[in-house]
Order: C-alpha cells, then structure tokens, then sequence
C-alpha cells in the first residue's frame, strides 16, 4: 500500500444544505479541504484564517464553482478578532449553525527541559486558547438559533504520548477536557461539541516537520494502514460531527489516525 492517498473520494449527500458554517485556519490543509467540502455539503461558509490573500484565491475559486463561499481575516489568539468575525457572519447570514475550530500551530520539536517559555505559551495561545475564545463566541451565537455543532481539531498528539511532542501534545491534551466540559454545558441547549484527532495528514505543518521523503515513508510505515492521510479524509470526518449524521454523539474526540491510537 503506498504511503500516500491522495485521491479524495468526490460524492456530496448536501449533509449541511443551508447552514452556516465558520471555518479557522482554513488558508490550507484540512481547514482549505474543509471549506471545499462543506460548501459542497451545502454550507454557507465564512473561511477565516491569518493570511487573507490565500482565503481570498481559495473563495474566489470556489464560488466559479457555484458555491457560497466567503472569507475573513481572523486572528484566533485576539479575542477581539474572533469577536469580529462571528458578529460579522451572523449579521450577514442571519444565523450561525456550526463550526470547525481547525486552527493551530506546531510545537518546538525537543525535549521538555529545551522548550522555551515563550514558545510554549504561543502555542497554547492558539492551539488552546484560540479554540476556547472561538468556542465562546460561537456558542453564544448558536443559542440565539436554539442549536448547533461545534467540531474541534485536535491531534494523535492528545491521545498517546510522543518524545519531544510536549507543548504541542499538552494544548491537544487539553482540548479533550474543553470539549468534553462545553458538551456537558450544552447538551440540553441543543448544541453539539466534538474533536477529531488526526494522525499524519499532508499539510503545511507536516510537509515542514518533515520534508524528507525516507523520514514521510518512515512515518506512514508507523501507521497501522501505512499512509499519510488527505486532507478531506479530516474534512470528511468533521462533516460527520458537523452533520446530523452523528446527532447523538457529543463530547467525543474522534481518533482519524490511521489506527496509530490502537496501537
């Protein structure tokens, strides 16, 4: 089996026909994969994400294909930004059903004595903090519509120990403890709040952790189905936490890993 699929299945059931849904980090990756596959799903889509040229090529590509699709610059460790992006899409939409909370940034990549005090805060800033400011602002726009679905990006990172990994695996850690918590809060509001985990997928963030052939090879080979995932293989799962497909399941964190938390 090769360590790379890269041929994303391409079918549409229209599982989120008419909502709204906000996507962070969606510049690339599986937030990018995301937005494409919600609005294919019917969404209206808000991609956010820091670098608004890219959301701007992103959005103007998918709307020649006929699908709503707009785009905003957000910042998610400035709450002020969050703030402004949710307000924005529920005066615009009228309303705001789901959301996948997908931004996030990589660790330092060495042992816990060499990490530094101020790397790790940023990545708790937005790996952790990030979701928790965008969890506030879109929940309370959800209550005002009686419901709906927040879907976080977590990591294989937050279910199984790796060396080297410790302020990246402790913002993913957390997450767990975020989601379960907000899912209790809500659950008889009618609003949903799940993860996913994902093991190795191509990204941005993985092709600079490694850039190297042999080392990707080497990777997947640890991967109980030996490959590194699609982008949309993420996507895929956070449309079924999104969707009605999964309405009795919240406070889950869903491993898409390859099996790799199996092991």
């Amino acid at each position: 089996m090769p360590y790379l699929r890269s041929q994303p299945l391409d079918f549409a059931a229209r599982r989120l026909d008419g909502r709204v849904i906000v996507v962070t980090g969606a510049s690339s990756g599986i937030g990018a994969a995301a937005v494409r596959r919600f609005a294919i799903e019917g969404a209206k889509v808000v991609a956010t994400a820091r670098r608004g040229e890219r959301l701007a090529a992103l959005a103007a590509d998918l709307q020649k294909q006929g699908l709503d699709v707009d785009w905003q610059v957000c910042d998610v460790s400035d709450e002020e930004s969050v703030r402004a992006v949710i307000t924005a899409t529920t005066d615009r939409y009228g309303a705001l059903h789901g959301a996948f909370n997908n931004a996030g940034v990589g660790g330092s990549g060495c042992a816990l004595h060499e990490v530094d005090a101020a790397k790790f805060d940023a990545v708790m800033a937005t790996n952790l903090r990030g979701v928790f400011l965008c969890m506030k602002y879109e929940i309370a726009a959800m209550l005002e519509c009686r419901g709906g679905s927040v879907v976080v990006t977590s990591s294989v990172g937050g279910l199984i120990g790796a060396p080297s990994n410790s302020d990246y695996a402790a913002s993913k850690w957390a997450l767990a403890g975020l989601v379960k918590c907000a899912a209790l809060d809500y659950a008889r509001k009618g609003i949903r709040v799940n993860a996913i985990a994902p093991g190795p997928t191509e990204s941005e963030m993985f092709q600079r952790w490694l850039p190297n052939e042999a080392a990707r090879a080497a990777i997947a080979e640890q991967m109980p189905m030996n490959y590194i995932a699609d982008p949309d293989d993420m996507a895929r799962a956070a449309l079924f936490l999104l969707s009605d497909e999964s309405r009795w399941t919240t406070g889950a964190v869903l491993p898409c890993e390859g099996g790799r938390a199996a092991t």
